[in-house]
């Protein structure tokens, strides 16, 4: 039964209510009620269905999608807005037409279009219309279109249920062409050329996303399981076009059907011609298939390259078997993954194009190639004991070949290196004399004829043990008041890679639930929190490992400590303030932090400076928000005592408890009573003193008595006299009395007072009128009592009613220029510390209480000459730096003067002293080398002038030490000997620099002309000496130098190079000559030096190494080879030689050890050579030379490429 279903030329509206599509059911069975309907969905089209998972699918044309009707009856077409549906019956076949409102098409003159008959089952599901989307491409829009914005918008349309009864409402039959299949040929050719070449203009783009479906009984809808379908329905929507004005009939509708199921089928044969694959690279685990597109009849393949896709399937169970979807796109050459080595597939093509599939071409067949096996599984422990693991695993996927051995490695407990430890065909292995509670790790590789598998991931296993020693008792890091921190340590007879875990208990007694655990893990302390204040708990530990739980520790018993307490209440004043004192009390807190008050501290802070400005005056000591202790103590009242009257105070309380110290309460100001201000400090005299009158000034008492001083009083009385009178009053500090006799004695009282009253005077001040200063001294002499000192008297001038109280005397080289150099009551004075032979100049002047009196005349006096003075600098020179170069520095030593002053007599030589009193004189020159001294001595050293008159005194004393002498070679040894280098060592230190002051050593060598040239300078005491010749002497010599100087040559040391050692050979190639018979060559070593070189050809048999040749040929034939059997070679040269004793043979390192396996002859020709392959094909080395002229080509074509980059890129 064929259903097209038509569709107006005007694309239709995407429904408002297509999220709520449920899925259609695609289960295809073999009921005969059940159908099949084909939904053809065209180019530039979309069918939208709801999925079992609830998802929307959107299906874009061209495709066919199979969808099952359980009842048979057609399912309701869901149009959009605007559209109506019509199903037309004619001939057998049912067509459904979507058609928009038009004039020529009423749907209200047809009721039954929209109402289903009573005797029509309803579809199994409820759900919108199988609707097409709108093309991608803009409709195009003719003089009967309706553009899209002007169709109007309706409601959710209407669910429609099969039409069998309805008619044809007015269409008419279906007019039948003549020469009908000829024109569907015709238009498929024409249809593959506009693919070609891009299609027709009007027609719209072809969708990129491909979805096919197949006719056939074995797929429906991705869903088919090979079974029979009882009716096929097919559902085309394609849109229709119809002319302006003009009605379409059934008829033309029917004829265009007809000719588009020919042009299906023509292209389905078509592409049934397509030839099976090509099978090449075949491989392990991958393929590549390659085939060509489907030809016409005219064999023009290209019209399928575009728009055509394949879908390759493939089977491994046979021909007959199932075969699976490996591939679906356009590609004609494609790489299949994921295969199975050694195994037969089966694989087939078919071509798929505008939504029409061939048939599968005829299945390729190839066999996978043979691998190595797959990665294994890890091994799993099965037993374990303190000194044995049982290990066992199983086979992987053996890649087509037999899997011969497993190996297994481990790390040996050590954490390192894996090493191996078993190699056999069992899937199984115990490993034995292994150490108690120690962890292994192990990974596991498969091997066959191919090769060996990758490395199993590495597993770690633990041998048994025994359970934790008890451990010791947690200790007390540190507590609060909610939370206790404890540590632990490791029990003993742990080791260190043993995992142990520690599990922590606490027992809160007033609980009564005993023992509980805290805390489990592998760490070593613990915070405990959410505990009680002041609570008492007991804690013990555990440790455990894989073996169990150890006994408990000892228990023991930790407190938290209690919280601070709340603070006191705001304080109060219990009784009258006096002025020095007042009693305060307070209540205890409300809450003591779980723990009882030791002790309440009082503060008291000073006075508000804003408003007690008099008291800050008087006390300045005290200052605001500065907090001292008062009190503290455990009574809740105390008097505070020793207060500053008039002034406000602050006071405080907080309490202390065991829990810490609390907040401090609410402040309490109180103010001490005021009393009369304190006595003034005693009266000054203010500026200058006259005759007559006297200035004075005072400054307020030092306590104001809490009040501001607002008034002073001065009184005054002469000496000796009890009457007093008042000379001043008033509120400045300062006054000025007059009326005074000049020279006469007066005293002085000043008291303050303030709003309280006055207070007592201050105490007594005399203060006496001025007189006038000294006369004139007369002019003083001086007398030279030595060379460097002078006396000089003068005589007492008148005093002028004022007593002389000192004497003045100024004393210098320069007249003009005296400085005073005494002052005092005496009338003489003697001036020492002169220079000889200098005149010096003086003068005096006499001071009282009224003044200074003039300076006397200037005196003019002449020491006499004396000896030179001591020398000021000296210090110790190099050497270098004099005309004469002392003979050694270990005997000398090189000193410098300035010459000091003669005093009167030209210097005529000096002495040096130095050692135990031994003086060396010389001339008048300011420098001198001691000689004759001991090497590396300290020696003080002084010079003293001499003149005329005599000797002068020795300067100050230097410390000069002499060079040590020149060290001596140390003895020269070679510690290691090599064919081409030799490692020196001498003296005793370590090798390593040491700092610049050491010993340094100069290394000399002999070379072929004999002379001796430096090979190593430096502070190390070993060098290795490279680039020898073997088997040659060699001549040394060392000297060593330090600050002293350079030491002596050594003897000549000789020591000879040994003989070099053959080098490496490479792997042996293994031939099989017969069949129990194979030949092993290697490499050809050249003659070392004329001594000739002999092979040694070894056998290795499991653990066992057997000599089977030594000799000078290059080859050896093993005869007696066994079948199915592994043998090992390896192969050293040696060097033979002549020496004293006779001959002598030295030989290299072996080669790589080379291994083959003999099989048995197979009549099966696999290849045409019988080598064995054993390691690879030895190529042909370079040597130096050519590898260094190689490196040196590549870097040179670098250079030239990177300056080419550089000048065409950068620079142009």
């Amino acid at each position: 039964m064929n259903i097209p279903v038509t569709m107006a030329e005007h694309p239709p509206l995407e429904a408002s209510v297509i999220n709520e599509v449920p899925f259609l059911p695609h289960l295809v069975n073999g009921d005969t009620g059940q159908q099949v309907i084909l939904v053809q969905v065209n180019a530039g089209e979309t069918f939208t269905i709801r999925t079992e998972d609830g998802h929307i699918q959107c299906i874009p044309g061209p495709a066919h999608v199979p969808m099952m009707s359980p009842n048979g009856s057609m399912p309701p077409i869901y149009v959009p807005p605007g559209y109506v549906s019509q199903v037309i019956e004619e001939n057998g076949i049912r067509r459904v037409v979507v058609l928009p409102h038009s004039a020529e098409f009423h749907p209200s003159n047809h009721p039954n279009v929209h109402t289903p008959p009573s005797h029509v089952p309803q579809y199994v599901h409820h759900h919108p219309a199988l609707m097409p989307h709108p093309p991608v491409y803009a409709p195009l829009t003719g003089a009967g279109d309706i553009p899209p914005q002007f169709i109007p918008q309706h409601g959710p349309s209407h669910v429609f249920a099969d039409q069998e009864s309805c008619s044809s409402h007015g269409w008419s039959n279906f007019n039948h062409r003549d020469e009908r299949t000829v024109k569907a040929h015709e238009r498929l050719q024409k249809r593959l050329k506009d693919r070609q070449t891009g299609g027709p203009k009007d027609s719209p783009p072809s969708s990129p996303r491909k979805n096919h479906s197949t006719l056939s009984s074995n797929v429906q809808n991705g869903y088919g399981k090979g079974q029979t379908i009882s009716g096929v329905t097919e559902i085309t929507a394609e849109p229709v076009k119809a002319k302006s004005g003009k009605p379409t009939n059934s008829s033309s509708v029917n004829a265009e059907n007809e000719d588009l199921d020919l042009e299906s089928k023509s292209l389905q044969d078509l592409l049934s011609s397509i030839n099976k694959p090509v099978v090449s690279e075949i491989k392990g685990k991958s393929v590549v298939l390659s085939w060509t597109p489907p030809s016409c009849a005219d064999g023009n393949v290209n019209q399928f390259q575009v728009g055509c896709t394949y879908e390759v399937t493939m089977s491994s169970t046979g021909t007959n078997g199932k075969f699976k979807v490996v591939y679906n796109g356009e590609e004609t050459t494609v790489t299949i993954s994921e295969l199975r080595p050694a195994t037969d597939y089966h694989v087939r093509i078919s071509a798929v194009c505008n939504s029409v599939k061939g048939s599968a071409s005829e299945p390729t067949s190839f066999t996978s190639a043979i691998t190595e096996p797959d990665w294994p599984a890890p091994p799993k422990l099965i037993n374990r004991t303190k000194n044995s693991l049982t290990l066992q695993w199983k086979a992987p996927n053996d890649g087509g070949s037999k899997i011969s051995n497993y190996l297994l490695e481990w790390d040996e407990g050590k954490h390192n290196f894996f090493k191996e430890c078993y190699l056999g065909y069992q899937k199984q292995c115990k490993l034995t004399k292994l150490s108690p509670s120690v962890g292994y790790m192990f990974r596991l590789a498969a091997k066959n004829d191919i090769g060996l598998s990758d490395f199993s991931e590495p597993m770690r296993y633990y041998t048994a043990g025994s359970v934790p020693a008890t451990p010791a008792s947690p200790r007390l890091v540190e507590a609060g008041a909610t939370w206790i921190s404890l540590e632990w340590s490791k029990p003993n007879g742990v080791l260190d890679d043993e995992f142990i875990t520690y599990v922590l208990e606490m027992e809160d007694e007033s609980s009564g639930y005993g023992f509980k655990v805290k805390y489990n893990g592998d760490e070593f302390a613990c915070t405990l929190k959410n505990l009680r204040r002041s609570t008492s708990y007991n804690y013990r530990v555990f440790a455990c490992n894989s073996e169990g739980k150890s006994n408990p520790s000892d228990v023991v018993k930790y407190n938290t400590h209690p919280e601070e307490p709340g603070p006191p209440s705001k304080p109060s004043v219990k009784g009258k303030i006096h002025a020095h004192s007042f009693k305060v009390i307070w209540d205890p807190p409300k809450d003591d932090g779980g723990s009882e008050i030791t002790k309440y501290v009082l503060e008291i802070s000073g006075l508000n400076a804003a408003e007690n400005a008099g008291a800050l005056e008087a006390y300045p000591g005290t200052l605001e928000n500065e907090w001292d202790t008062k009190y503290s103590g455990t009574s809740r009242e105390h008097v505070c005592d020793q207060l500053n009257p008039g002034t406000r105070y602050r006071l405080r309380v907080y309490c202390v408890s065991i829990g810490g110290q609390s907040q401090a309460s609410e402040i309490l100001t109180v103010q001490s009573a005021a009393i009369p201000p304190g006595p003034c400090r005693p009266l000054q005299r203010s500026g200058k003193s006259r005759a007559k009158e006297v200035s004075l000034r005072w400054v307020p008492p030092d306590i104001n008595g809490g009040s501001t001083v607002t008034e002073y009083t001065v009184e005054i009385g002469e000496l000796g006299s009890h009457d007093q009178r008042s000379v001043y009053r008033g509120a400045e500090l300062e006054c000025t009395v007059g009326g005074l006799l000049p020279g006469k004695m007066y005293s002085f009282w000043v008291k303050a007072a303030n709003k309280v009253g006055y207070g007592p005077y201050s105490e007594r001040t005399d203060i006496s009128t001025v007189a006038a200063p000294p006369d004139q001294c007369s002019i003083p002499i001086a007398a030279c009592k030595t060379a460097s000192c002078v006396h000089v008297n003068w005589e007492c001038p008148p005093c002028n009613g004022s007593e002389i109280t000192e004497f003045r005397l100024e004393f210098g080289g320069v007249e003009g220029c005296m400085e005073i150099i005494y002052c005092g009551p005496a009338q003489s004075y003697e001036v020492k510390a002169l220079k000889p032979a200098t005149a010096y100049y003086c003068r005096v002047q006499a001071v009282n209480a009224a003044g200074s009196g003039h300076y006397s005349d200037t005196a003019i006096c002449m020491t006499p000459a004396s000896v030179p003075a001591a020398v000021n600098v000296l210090q110790v020179i190099n050497p270098n730096q004099l005309e004469i170069i002392p003979p050694s520095a270990s005997t000398c030593l090189a000193i410098q003067w300035e010459e000091p002053c003669c005093h009167g007599s030209e210097i005529t030589g000096y002495n040096i002293e130095y050692g135990d009193k031994q003086i060396v004189a010389v001339t008048t020159t300011t420098n001198a080398i001691v000689e004759d001294l001991q090497p590396d001595t300290t020696y003080r050293i002084r010079v003293q002038a001499i003149n005329g008159i005599g000797m002068g005194p020795f300067s100050h004393s230097i410390k000069a030490k002499t060079k040590p002498l020149p060290p001596d070679p140390p003895r020269l040894e070679c510690t290691v000997f090599s064919h081409q280098s030799l490692k020196l060592k001498w003296g005793e230190g370590i090798n390593k620099a040491l700092t610049t002051a050491s010993t340094q050593y100069i290394l000399q060598m002999e070379d072929k002309f004999g002379r001796f040239i430096s090979v190593y300078s430096g502070p190390c005491h070993t060098y290795k000496v490279q680039r020898l010749n073997e088997f040659s002497f060699y001549n040394f010599k060392i000297q060593a130098k330090n600050d002293a100087g350079e030491g002596p040559f050594s003897k000549i040391y000789t020591f000879r190079t040994i003989r070099c050692p053959p080098p490496q050979l490479k792997a042996p190639k293994v031939q099989i000559l017969e069949e129990h018979t194979c030949e092993i060559i290697w490499e050809t070593l050249p003659p070392m030096k004329g001594d000739i070189i002999v092979y040694t050809l070894q056998l290795i048999t499991g653990r066992d190494t057997e000599q089977v040749y030594k000799g000078p040929m290059t080859s050896f034939c093993l005869a007696n080879v066994q079948t199915s059997c592994e043998y090992k070679f390896r192969v050293c040269a040696g060097r033979q030689y002549q020496d004293a004793i006779g001959i002598q043979e030295l030989y290299g390192p072996y080669s790589p050890i080379v291994s083959f396996s003999s099989h048995k002859h197979e009549s099966t020709s696999i290849s045409s050579e019988t080598t064995v392959a054993l390691t690879k094909i030895p190529k042909e080395t370079l040597s130096d030379e050519h590898f260094a002229a190689l490196i040196l080509v590549a870097f040179a074509g670098l250079s030239i490429l990177f300056a080419f980059i550089i000048q065409y890129f950068v620079i142009k």
